[in-house]
């Protein structure tokens, strides 16, 4: 099954369903400028089945309702009104996307349900229906206000840092980084509720889906931007602070066999660089950098740049060059080089 013969919501208003009405997606198509004559998607399903089962592309030739009267709409979200305005543009900039944007957007009436319909999609198997994840996902959200927090800034932190997400709506959509840690979110809730098989379960098709592999254990902070993310690996007993941007190719892992508290700690403000690896119970000072491909195995003070393999100190140890900013808003991976290296090509 692909994303759009998967089950979803039947009304996105009661967060007890979780169906699209087989017929809106594409009235919401053909009501666009320009749609006569025009062929768009639509899905389809039977009536007494949840499931979409099949993706129909058919001519329009009328002009239907724009379905911008989504029922109890959250109106007072700025990120989730500016996120609909952009996936409306987006629908009529490229009409072949309408009924995408549509059924993961539009028709819901908060970003908490769109982000767990789009997400129960993306994680669904044969044997893991769309239509449960999609009512987990929504109720743990909409019962931890931290979370509901945390995906904002999440978002928002993407939007700010990323110069390759133009919108709100691009981040939610196809930025799996920003997926992959709300999904852990969810799985971290349920592993703290002692519901420790689904955490497990949910952490595998993130790992399958999105190449992401987080412990449900880890704790990690709001703010967070995983770039790429592809590759990034996070141990059982790991936290992140908050304002936290990390690379794809990441490793938070342990030293050994052994178990307890043997993953690395990182704090606020901290930028880790494309495939580094940090080793054992260490903690990665606030306001730190750590350099792209580094193999970090001692504390790294608070801004200060480490980098190398084993990493060292820019400036050295007894005097370690000093960070006037925060590197993970900066998103600097480069200026150190002078200081630490008379590398030449």
């Amino acid at each position: 099954m692909g994303t759009l013969d998967s089950a979803c919501p039947a009304n996105p208003v009661d967060a007890s369903t979780a169906a699209i009405s087989s017929s809106d997606a594409a009235e919401f198509a053909s009501s666009l400028p320009g749609s006569r004559n025009r062929l768009v998607v639509s899905v389809n399903g039977p009536s007494s089945d949840s499931a979409i089962s099949s993706v129909v592309f058919k001519e329009n030739g009328s002009s239907i309702r724009q379905g911008e009267d989504t029922p109890g709409l959250v109106s007072d979200d700025e990120i989730w009104l500016q996120m609909r305005a952009e996936a409306r543009h987006d629908a009529e900039v490229e009409p072949v996307l309408a009924s995408y944007l549509y059924s993961t957007i539009l028709a819901h009436k908060s970003l908490e349900r769109a982000l767990a319909f789009h997400l129960g999609n993306k994680l669904s198997s044969t044997t893991l229906l769309s239509t449960q994840l999609y009512n987990l996902i929504v109720d743990t959200f909409m019962d931890d206000i931290e979370i509901r927090e945390a995906v904002r800034a999440d978002i928002n932190a993407v939007r700010e840092r990323d110069p390759a997400c133009v919108s709100y709506s691009h981040c939610m959509l196809n930025f799996k980084g920003f997926l992959a840690c709300q999904a852990h979110r969810v799985a971290h809730k349920l592993w703290k509720q002692g519901r420790i098989s689904l955490a497990l379960a949910i952490q595998n098709r993130v790992s399958e889906v999105f190449a992401v592999d987080i412990h449900p254990a880890a704790k990690i902070g709001k703010g967070v931007l995983f770039d790429h993310a592809t590759g990034v690996v996070i141990g059982e007993t790991a936290t992140i602070g908050d304002n936290v941007s990390i690379l794809h190719h990441v490793t938070l892992g342990g030293t050994g066999k052994y178990g307890g508290d043997r993953h690395p700690k990182i704090g606020n403000g901290v930028l880790i660089g494309a495939g580094a690896t940090i080793l054992g119970n260490i903690k990665i000072g606030d306001g730190a950098k750590i350099g792209a491909g580094s193999v970090v195995l001692i504390e790294v003070p608070p801004s200060t740049t480490a980098v190398g393999n084993p990493a060292r100190l820019v400036g050295g140890k007894k005097t370690p060059s000093r960070l006037t900013e925060i590197p993970s808003e900066t998103m600097d991976h480069t200026s150190f080089i002078t200081e630490w290296s008379d590398y030449v090509i």
